[in-house]
């Protein structure tokens, strides 16, 4: 309905290929691609061991994981489609930043075969906290600084950023359910 359409990846390319910042968002979504999937191994590991002590906890995590795995995939995919113009590219690298969710699985249930125990409140503690340190650094250092790259009038940065807490805290509800 009127208006000019918005600017694609396409249209921010030089004659002459890629430009700096087209770099500096492909390393962004790598970097987020890298911090996303060494969060997602211990929810996979969280879910499989949630689903052995209570199956209806372990399905309820199941989905509250997968609802905010709704925007860390698109954190991942949206530099990276910007930057290279692929939707392939960017889809790829989200799947494989979240494949780390089933690996995570795959080793508890290892780690549960092999020792026919559970992991201790303290692993879960220690990689959970981890994880958490990361994502907020990349949070802080790269996408936030990014994002009002983009929009230094803040006309949407803090209203999307106070959308996504949102859901993160409806996704979390969920698992109270």
């Amino acid at each position: 309905a009127g208006g000019a359409p918005a600017a694609g990846p396409a249209d921010r390319k030089s004659a002459g290929g890629a430009q700096s910042g087209d770099r500096k968002l492909q390393q962004m979504g790598f970097n987020t691609a890298l911090a996303i999937g060494i969060h997602n191994f211990p929810e996979g590991l969280a879910t499989f061991v949630a689903t052995l002590a209570d199956p209806t906890v372990g399905a309820t995590l199941a989905v509250a994981i997968g609802v905010h795995n709704i925007p860390e995939g698109l954190c991942v995919a949206l530099p990276i489609y910007y930057a290279t113009g692929s939707r392939l590219k960017g889809f790829l690298w989200a799947l494989l930043s979240g494949l780390s969710e089933p690996i995570g699985a795959f080793i508890g249930w290892l780690i549960i075969k092999a020792s026919g125990e559970d992991m201790s409140q303290v692993v879960y503690g220690v990689l959970f906290g981890l994880v958490a340190g990361m994502m907020i650094m990349i949070v802080v250092l790269e996408l936030l600084p990014t994002a009002y790259k983009y929009d230094p009038e803040d006309k949407l940065v803090t209203h999307s950023a106070t959308l996504g807490m949102a859901t993160m805290a409806a996704s979390l509800c969920l698992f109270k359910i």
